[in-house]
């Protein structure tokens, strides 16, 4: 969801102009609109129309419609949302007070005014819009010294920390200051995972390296975990998956993604996700 445009008054009066880009943010607006809302959209018409002659034939027309919403109605099938009111502004094609249904579009913007806006929808609103909401995989591509941990959304892939650590050379005889700098950086890869991932959201976590440097650090990870009792992470082991890359450079999350082994895991994560979403949002009666 874009938010275009805020402006609430003090009285939290006020509208909203926003735009849904994908299916999900249909049930997000749906539970947005309420009885009494004003909504402003554009919308489809049939009209009459009379010829000279005095013959009268029908056409649709594309026009920009306020309605007073009366019934709100979500298909969590097909996600599809209609809204249906009185048109309370004047327009060249329907009277005032005439009744219309709006089908809410993808990437078409609408505008939503309430008398009131609580804090509740204000908050729905921020988090629908909030693009790491809609991250449900995350990747840490890492070598020895550098980690990228990025979140995937449907439409970008967002930086959310870069870590670097200065790894001293393993010397002849001695492992120590190399084995302290590895511990150092993978203390602050396994932070930067409990600081950025929202585990709630996220539904896999990529951990791609070339050679060993992510068999290591998963071990390190949950042996920490078990050590630092962290339910989190340790709940949250079976979302990991190791794979190669060439590098710990952002770039090489491309290839990363091409990885067949990746695509089968994401493909069957987002059917598992859109079926528990599906159910999560199923109402008996979806009309407010």
């Amino acid at each position: 969801m874009k938010l275009l445009h805020k402006d609430i008054e003090k009285d939290n009066a006020g509208q909203v102009t926003l735009v849904p880009e994908e299916a999900e943010d249909m049930w997000h607006t749906y539970n947005l609109l309420q009885v009494g809302d004003s909504l402003r959209a554009s919308t489809i018409r049939k009209v009459q129309t009379e010829s000279p002659t005095g013959s009268v034939g029908s056409s649709r027309v594309r026009t920009t419609l306020t309605l007073c919403v009366e019934t709100i109605d979500f298909d969590t099938q097909a996600c599809q949302l209609r809204v249906k009111g009185t048109n309370i502004e004047e327009n060249q094609y329907v009277k005032m007070g005439a009744y219309h249904t709006i089908e809410l579009e993808l990437n078409r913007k609408f505008t939503l005014a309430k008398k009131n806006w609580d804090s509740v929808v204000l908050d729905r609103i921020d988090q629908a819009c909030d693009p790491t909401q809609r991250a449900d995989v995350a990747a840490v591509v890492m070598q020895e010294g550098l980690a990228n941990l990025v979140l995937v959304t449907p439409a970008m892939t967002l930086l959310r920390a870069k870590v670097e650590v200065t790894i001293p050379r393993k010397r002849k005889g001695s492992c120590t200051q190399h084995d302290k700098g590895l511990e150092k950086f993978y203390e602050a890869v396994m932070q930067a995972i409990l600081r950025h991932i929202n585990f709630d959201v996220v539904k896999c976590i990529l951990v791609a390296s070339p050679g060993y440097v992510k068999d290591q650090f998963t071990t390190y990870l949950f042996n920490e975990a078990v050590r630092q009792d962290n339910k989190i992470l340790q709940e949250n082991r079976p979302k990991f998956m190791l794979v190669h890359s060439s590098s710990g450079h952002k770039y090489s999350l491309k290839e990363v993604l091409s990885d067949p082994t990746v695509t089968n895991r994401l493909s069957d994560t987002k059917r598992i996700s859109l079926k528990s979403s599906l159910r999560a949002h199923s109402s008996p009666n979806f009309n407010a």
